[in-house]
């Protein structure tokens, strides 16, 4: 998903984060998403250097470990965030890619993009493929492998 952000961003003013960077989600608590694209000027929560606080897309990808905090109370926070463009949730068991989408009276439209389709951040003039996002994806070891070692 990252290579794919990258890519897409072109000469676009954003830039794709991993999830080593810390997102604002209020004034006191942090998060890290799997994938973020935040553009520039990057804003920082203040007194920090890296806790950002313009995200615009946020991108988690789904596991058994991780889903239903990602479906709820993350969900819920990243949001609620006025910078927040597009919420992507990335199924890791078949090709699903779950796009929220913040309309301009501020509600958020909910899309469910399968293979063969385009994942669309309109917000940002984004197309993500969704065959390509997968592309090699289940020839590793996922959480519902049986591998040793």
């Amino acid at each position: 998903m990252i290579a794919r952000l990258d890519a897409a961003l072109g000469g676009n003013p954003c830039d794709v984060h991993t999830s080593d960077l810390r997102l604002a989600l209020d004034d006191a608590h942090f998060a890290y998403a799997d994938a973020v694209v935040v553009c520039r000027p990057v804003l920082l929560r203040p007194g920090t250097t890296d806790v950002v606080t313009n995200p615009r897309v946020v991108v988690e990808v789904l596991s058994k470990g991780t889903e239903a905090y990602d479906r709820g109370p993350k969900q819920a926070a990243y949001l609620a965030l006025g910078s927040v463009d597009h919420f992507v949730l990335v199924s890791q068991r078949e090709p699903r890619v779950e796009v929220y989408t913040r309309e301009s009276d501020g509600s958020f439209h909910f899309r469910v993009h399968g293979a063969g389709d385009s994942v669309r951040l309109d917000r940002l003039g984004l197309r993500l493929a969704v065959d390509e996002i997968y592309e090699g994806v289940f020839e590793l070891p996922g959480d519902d492998a049986d591998s040793v070692g």
